[in-house]
């Protein structure tokens, strides 16, 4: 098939293309992507002057391995060869199995079951469904409602709204249509900060109150993402674990974003040494190839449903358990522990510590922070999107802005001088925007 002209394709973009988190038709004019590999992007008209542009956004904190690499090329071509997609449901096929068997044995015990879902969002929506039917299932019906600390982010389709955070969050416009979960206040902010103790009687007492009405706890354990890359203590988590326990309510980390290293272990759970009762996992999962996630759960929990009135989780989505994109899971997962995957982390940690040591100075800018491959510039202001966007391409890097925020998530694989030059670029956006 020819290639459109890029004038043709933008023409046809703006036409019918409806992008996300954007008016339709658009108003900014997006750049064309012509081919990707290591951590470039080649574009098909040249921007700022640049006709590559380093990845600094690992499509949305998906390819931590990069584009085209050979292992995952190879998992994918294999795969093709065999079969593309089967039915999930009373079929199975060995890229799934194998799937579901390594994610038990990575994840943190006692997680046992896995459910493989399309996106994160569904993983989210099969999360709140378990813990919702579990009670349903064990004659607790009335405990049916979520609590969440604000600050959150839990995708975008209904259920997944209705945690994230009310107001200051994408999704306020809904919050007379969405269910009406519980809100404690945004967990204090700061990795290494100690707990405090206020916040956490607090929490305690406002489980209390509701103790008969609570399903579970959902959080993103140590890194808020989209609700406003805020980074708290893993001493919170263990506090969750404790309070869950102690109030018979269920703990639910959504580790779409944290799973797979990206903050400095291989899950943030493993950060604080707890477990949840449930696990949602996405992004990373595939290395950024295909769309996968995965709602994982312990034996008591899917005992529980097993037992009730409906013993069985009504959710079957049509590409549940794909055979390209488990393939290339298994393959992403294997290339990622096959390696000191912890150094490399450290690395790209340590290279954003004293790229963006300076930006802390800049007017406008409220706070500096990095965690992991994951690099943060808050400004006092909304960010202006596309002069930060083009300021960073003008350093011949791609980043996507948004709210306050200025931030980058590289690939794992981002050489040092390239995650300099990210750095550079997130200054340079910082004093744009």
């Amino acid at each position: 098939m020819a290639h459109l002209p890029t004038d043709d394709l933008l023409a046809l973009d703006r036409a019918h293309v409806w992008h996300p988190y954007g008016p339709m038709p658009g108003t900014v004019t997006p750049y064309v992507v012509e081919s990707a590999s290591g951590v470039r992007l080649r574009l098909a008209r040249p921007v700022a002057g640049r006709t590559e542009l380093i990845d600094g956004m690992s499509s949305w904190w998906a390819a931590v391995h990069g584009y085209g690499h050979p292992v995952l090329d190879a998992a994918v071509r294999d795969q093709l060869g065999r079969m593309s997609h089967v039915m999930f449901g009373g079929l199975t096929h060995e890229p799934a199995v194998r799937l579901a068997a390594r994610l038990v044995e990575i994840t943190p015990e006692p997680l046992q079951h896995v459910f493989l879902a399309d996106s994160g969002s569904v993983a989210v929506e099969v999360a709140m469904k378990m813990c919702l039917q579990y009670w349903q299932s064990v004659g607790r019906p009335a405990k049916r409602r979520l609590l969440t600390w604000r600050g959150g982010y839990h995708g975008d389709t209904f259920h997944p709204m209705s945690v994230c955070d009310p107001e200051g969050g994408m999704h306020h416009l809904w919050g007379g249509v969405l269910p009406g979960q519980l809100f404690a206040p945004e967990p204090p902010a700061g990795f290494d900060a100690p707990l405090d103790e206020d916040y956490a009687a607090r929490f305690d007492a406002l489980m209390a109150r509701h103790a008969d009405e609570l399903a579970a706890v959902i959080v993103e354990p140590v890194v808020q993402g989209a609700g406003g890359m805020r980074f708290h203590s893993p001493a919170y988590l263990r506090m969750l674990r404790d309070l869950c326990d102690r109030h018979g309510v269920l703990l639910v980390f959504d580790e779409i974003a944290t799973g797979f290293g990206r903050s400095g272990a291989l899950f943030a759970a493993d950060h604080a040494g707890v477990s949840p009762d449930v696990m949602c996992l996405g992004k990373a999962l595939t290395g950024g190839y295909l769309t996968m996630a995965a709602a994982l759960c312990t034996s008591a929990v899917a005992d529980g449903i097993s037992r009730g009135e409906m013993p069985v989780l009504a959710h079957g989505p049509t590409f549940m358990g794909n055979p390209l994109a488990a393939a290339v899971a298994n393959a992403s997962i294997d290339l990622l522990l096959g390696q000191d995957w912890q150094v490399e982390v450290k690395r790209v940690e340590t290279g954003l510590r004293t790229g963006l040591a300076g930006a802390a100075e800049l007017p406008g800018v409220r706070d500096v922070r990095v965690l992991g491959a994951l690099g943060v510039v808050q400004l006092d202001h909304p960010v202006d999107m596309v002069a930060a966007t083009e300021a960073a391409a003008r350093e011949g890097v791609w980043l996507r802005p948004f709210r306050d925020l200025i931030y980058t998530m590289p690939p794992y694989v981002t050489e040092d001088e390239d995650v300099a030059r990210i750095a550079a670029a997130v200054t340079a956006a910082a004093v744009a925007g």
